[in-house]
């Protein structure tokens, strides 16, 4: 759908993609080393490369192996609202801007079509979310509205509070 776009420095030489089902394995297995997210199942995954290609996105290191993603969605509700559901990086990747130019590179694309707000939720012990959405919003001029989405108690499992973020409009 989209060419491919190159990377600079401070990033390792990798470059974004659209995602693929061929992805779906290293994705899953990037979410499990992570130790931080929701590990959902390995067919959810390949699912979403497959429904969800065109709002998300893939970083590939030089050899063209996913080295990060960011996966959303548009809500039906809200047609001008990408819902950001998962971003994850290698661990050799991390402190690089690799999430930072994931998320750049998908809300430019998602904006083509109309959207101008960003949602993600964000559990309140995640500070490098935090940051990460943060300074999305303030590279783009935008206001950062935060609200308990979720609270804890309607978890069955002992999952933490989801907090929305909900950004924009983006210019």
């Amino acid at each position: 759908m989209n060419a491919a776009t190159e990377l600079k420095a401070p990033i390792a030489p990798a470059f974004l993609d659209t995602p693929s089902v061929d992805d779906g394995g290293a994705m899953w297995r990037i979410a499990r080393d992570s130790r931080t997210l929701d590990l959902n199942s390995s067919y959810s995954y390949l699912l979403w490369c497959r429904d969800f290609a065109a709002t998300s996105v893939v970083a590939r290191d030089a050899d063209g192996a996913p080295v990060g993603y960011v996966t959303g969605y548009i809500r039906p509700e809200a047609p001008q609202t990408l819902v950001v559901w998962q971003v994850a990086v290698d661990a050799e990747q991390r402190g690089r801007g690799v999430a930072a130019a994931m998320l750049d590179h998908l809300a430019a694309r998602v904006a083509a079509g109309g959207v101008r707000l960003i949602e993600t939720t964000i559990t309140p012990d995640n500070t490098a979310s935090q940051r990460l959405f943060t300074s999305f919003a303030e590279r783009h001029g935008a206001p950062v509205e935060r609200d308990v989405l979720f609270p804890g108690a309607l978890f069955p499992d002992g999952h933490d509070a989801e907090v929305l973020f909900r950004i924009g409009p983006t210019a």
